[in-house]
C-alpha cells in the first residue's frame, strides 16, 4: 500500500484521479490530507472540513475484475469498513444512512464518494473518497445535523491509528467483492442499515408525504420501500428524503 500524505489540497480525489491519468499508479495508493478547499460528496454536493481535525482520503483501486451490474457490491463493501472502523470506539447508534453516509445519534458523523471507471461492462478502476469527523466539534448549522467523534467521547481521536484501522477494514472488505459473497454482503450493509425494517415519513421530489418502510435495496443500489399498500416502490439518489 502506498500512501500519499498532503498538508492542504483542493480534493484527495480529484488529486488522485489526476495522477490516475497522468502515469501508472500502484493498485490501494492512498492519498490523505490535512484541510480539503473542496471537497465533495454525493451528486456535487459539498464537504466543509475544519484543517487538521478531520481524515479525508481517497483510495484507489484496480483489477477488481467486477461486472459493471455488480458495481453495488463495492459501496456495500466500503460502507461496511468503514462502519466496521468505527464501531471499535464507544459511538452511540451507529449506522449506515442510505447510501453511504455514516450517523451516530442521527447525526451525519462521515461519508463516501466512490467514483469509478468503467472499461465496456467491466469496472475497470475506482476511487474511494472518505471523510470522518474526528476531532472538529463546531459546525455551521447550514449544512445539517453533523457530529464527530470527538463530541461523543469527549476526547481528541488519534486520527493515525483510525487511518490505519480504516485502511486495514478496507482492504479487506474488498478483497469480498466477488460473486460468491455478494448476498452475504448486502445481509451486512441492511443489517447496519438506518431505519431498515422501520416504519418512517418521506418525501418526494413533488413533495409528497408518505409512510414507508426500508426492505432493502435492489442491484442498481436504489432504496426499496415498503408502502402502506403492501406494495414495494423503488428509489434512486436525490428521489426522496427522510423526514423523520
Amino acid at each position: 500500500m502506498h500512501i500519499i500524505k498532503l498538508d492542504a489540497i483542493e480534493s484527495t480525489n480529484t488529486f488522485l484521479k489526476d495522477l490516475a491519468l497522468n502515469g501508472s499508479v500502484k493498485n490501494f495508493t492512498v492519498v490523505s490530507a490535512e484541510n480539503q478547499f473542496k471537497g465533495r460528496g454525493q451528486m456535487g454536493a459539498s464537504w466543509s472540513s475544519e484543517a487538521g481535525k478531520n481524515l479525508m482520503c481517497s483510495v484507489f483501486v484496480k483489477d477488481l475484475s467486477m461486472l459493471l451490474k455488480d458495481v453495488l457490491y463495492l459501496n456495500l463493501a466500503v460502507s461496511i469498513a468503514v462502519y466496521a472502523t468505527l464501531s471499535a470506539y464507544d459511538l452511540p447508534k451507529l449506522s449506515v444512512k442510505w447510501p453511504n453516509d455514516i450517523l451516530s445519534e442521527k447525526g451525519k458523523l462521515g461519508g463516501i464518494l466512490i467514483e469509478n471507471t468503467i472499461d465496456k461492462k467491466m469496472l475497470r478502476n475506482s476511487i474511494i473518497g472518505i471523510g470522518l469527523n474526528v476531532n472538529q466539534t463546531k459546525f455551521s448549522s447550514a449544512i445539517g445535523k453533523v457530529t464527530s467523534m470527538k463530541k461523543h467521547l469527549k476526547i481528541d481521536v488519534d486520527k493515525e491509528v483510525l487511518f490505519t484501522s480504516l485502511l486495514e477494514n478496507l482492504k479487506n472488505e474488498i478483497v469480498l467483492c466477488t460473486p460468491q459473497n455478494y448476498q452475504k454482503l448486502k445481509e451486512r450493509y441492511l443489517s447496519v442499515l438506518y431505519k431498515y425494517q422501520e416504519p418512517a415519513m418521506y418525501e418526494n421530489t413533488s413533495g409528497q408525504v408518505f409512510m414507508g418502510k426500508i426492505v432493502g435495496v435492489n442491484s442498481v443500489g436504489d432504496l426499496q420501500l415498503e408502502m402502506q399498500d403492501e406494495s414495494i416502490q423503488e428509489f434512486g439518489l436525490k428521489e426522496i428524503k427522510l423526514l423523520r
